[in-house]
């Protein structure tokens, strides 16, 4: 009855034929979520890239102005006096050889890992474990750095990393849909200026080929392709 409810509800709030504003999309998915915890809201970006393409794989991180509204578990892999330096920055967890078994048991109850150059050769060992779970610090992302400080500062408030999938698609979350609207407009704007910025010039044709709203539970909103100027 419940569920059957809320239905008629989205129905009667969504045009599935309209293009919304980032704002209007905010505001509607914020209308109809009605469910027990509270949403992500969710931004899907279909890009006219081709990631079998080295030159085409896009890839990065990007801050969001107002964060995620989660709480990010992070490790720090590090030897030394690096430990120390990585939760005196807020890590959750720091170390080397305790934290190599852990992981080699099955352990990853982590949301990001950060690691020092120094390091990388044992963690790299343990790509198969990571790989998978898109856990593998990688330097392009800033998760390799001597600069354990700065990278679990910017993690901890609101640092995203972002990749396309084989089909072309990015997928994210950009914050708590009870953030305020104009909040959330904000970090789906740095998000998305952040993909137009990553164009490759290899990429022929349309870029961004369509972009969706949604959050966890509720409908997708097609959203105006010249909001954020693509």
């Amino acid at each position: 009855m419940q569920n059957s409810k809320r239905n008629k509800e989205i129905v009667k709030a969504v045009d599935k034929q309209k293009e919304y504003s980032l704002l209007e999309a905010i505001d509607v998915l914020k209308q109809v979520s009605k469910v027990k915890f509270i949403e992500s809201l969710d931004c899907a970006i279909k890009l006219g890239v081709d990631p079998r393409h080295a030159d085409q794989m896009i890839r990065g991180t990007v801050s969001l102005p107002h964060g995620t509204g989660k709480a990010v578990k992070v490790l720090v892999v590090a030897k030394g006096a690096k430990i120390q330096e990585a939760l005196d920055a807020g890590a959750d967890f720091a170390g080397f050889d305790d934290y190599l078994e852990k992981i080699r048991g099955g352990w990853a109850d982590v949301d990001v890992i950060i690691a020092t150059p120094d390091v990388m050769a044992d963690l790299g060992k343990l790509g198969k474990v990571l790989g998978p779970k898109g856990l593998m610090p990688n330097p392009k992302s800033g998760t390799v750095t001597q600069d354990v400080t700065k990278a679990v500062k910017e993690v901890k408030a609101g640092k995203i990393e972002f990749r396309v999938e084989k089909t072309g698609i990015v997928h994210t979350s950009l914050g708590k849909i009870n953030f305020e609207s104009s909040k959330l407009e904000e970090n789906a704007k740095a998000f998305l200026t952040t993909i137009v910025k990553m164009k490759p010039t290899s990429a022929k044709g349309q870029y961004v080929k369509s972009l969706f709203l949604s959050t966890t539970m509720g409908p997708g909103l097609r959203i105006k392709r010249d909001e954020v100027g693509i």
